[in-house]
């Protein structure tokens, strides 16, 4: 063998030996269940590392941390949160991070009763406390003139995508926006029709959604209060008592719980509360908006625990009914 082939060989088994040193230093995938990784702001590169190794092992994550540092290793422009699924190279993952791309994570939220309820689950998703979101949220709908009370009708349950940096401006600003969207001509021309503003729908659909579960009922419970709106007759509706008491698991509703004073008891005042007692669905504000046209006024939940409420047109039936009720709560020994 002539000594330049000599040479060729040693070269190639030199390479050889780098890439394997180079593979098992740098390059790896990422073997295991989907996880996020959220670098916080003000982390400095050595948390960086220790965040990356926690979270996706000591092999892959500090294969990812070395080659983030070999990009650059910005740890300000790390801040952020990264879904690395399975299969993941760390050449890829450590260049997202180095160039802070970001993957954005989904807030999902319903059956919220007050801000203070939206903003713990925006912090359980987001890297935003929840001081701060109720701050952002005094603040932005302040301005956009709706009262403290009336707050909660600025959100529709859904599922939204941010970043999650997003400040708490911003993502007041986003629901809020989609709650304006919802908000067309023709739903506001809906809502005028019926002698309401679309903060009034909200209040209102908010107390039919804690009415009943059963989503097919919730346009014949709209109209019945709608029934009472026009009358001039107090709702008498036991959600908004609970409200006002500060407990809803309340079962059973007494005389004794009926005489709190409060602007949200709707047993000892007329019209619509302040604002609504619930951050309430799309879907039952559109019942409220298309509620079908009857002449109940009256309802009780049926005795058979079913859900579904009994309806009536007078008093006299209505009594009939909720004694039926009331029989049964006692049957089942619920105070």
């Amino acid at each position: 063998m002539n000594k330049s082939r000599i040479i060729i060989i040693a070269a190639v088994v030199v390479v050889l030996a780098l890439c394997l040193v180079v593979k098992s230093l740098f390059i790896g995938r990422y073997e295991y269940e989907p996880v996020r990784v959220e670098i916080p702001r003000g982390a400095d590169s050595d948390e960086v590392k220790r965040i990356l190794t926690d979270a996706l092992g000591k092999d892959f994550g500090g294969k990812t941390a070395r080659l983030w540092k070999l990009q650059g290793g910005i740890a300000e422009r790390a801040h952020g949160s990264y879904l690395v699924g399975t299969g993941e190279s760390s050449l890829r993952l450590s260049r997202d991070i180095a160039n802070g791309h970001q993957t954005p994570v989904r807030l999902t939220f319903n059956n919220m009763r007050t801000v203070g309820d939206l903003a713990r689950r925006v912090s359980e998703v987001m890297e935003i406390d929840s001081a701060s979101f109720v701050a952002a949220a005094d603040s932005m709908l302040g301005k956009a003139g709706l009262t403290k009370e009336q707050q909660p009708s600025a959100f529709i349950p859904d599922t939204y995508e941010f970043y999650w940096t997003a400040s708490a401006l911003y993502v007041v600003e986003k629901l809020f926006a989609e709650r304006q969207s919802f908000w067309n001509d023709q739903r506001r021309a809906k809502a005028a029709g019926l002698g309401l503003t679309p903060e009034d729908v909200h209040t209102l659909a908010s107390i039919v959604e804690a009415e009943t579960a059963k989503s097919d009922e919730r346009p014949k419970v709209a109209r019945l209060y709608l029934n009472r709106l026009a009358k001039n007759m107090p709702l008498q509706a036991d959600p908004t008592v609970k409200f006002a008491l500060g407990d809803p698991t309340l079962r059973r509703i007494t005389g004794q719980h009926l005489k709190i004073d409060s602007p949200y008891n709707t047993y000892t005042n007329t019209g619509l509360p302040p604002g609504p007692i619930s951050i309430a669905e799309r879907s039952t504000l559109s019942a409220v908006l298309d509620a079908p046209e009857h002449n109940f006024l009256y309802m009780c939940a049926k005795s058979d625990f079913s859900g579904y409420h009994d309806f009536a047109v007078d008093y006299n039936r209505h009594r009939i009914n909720a004694a039926r009720y009331h029989r049964a709560l006692t049957a089942r020994g619920i105070k």
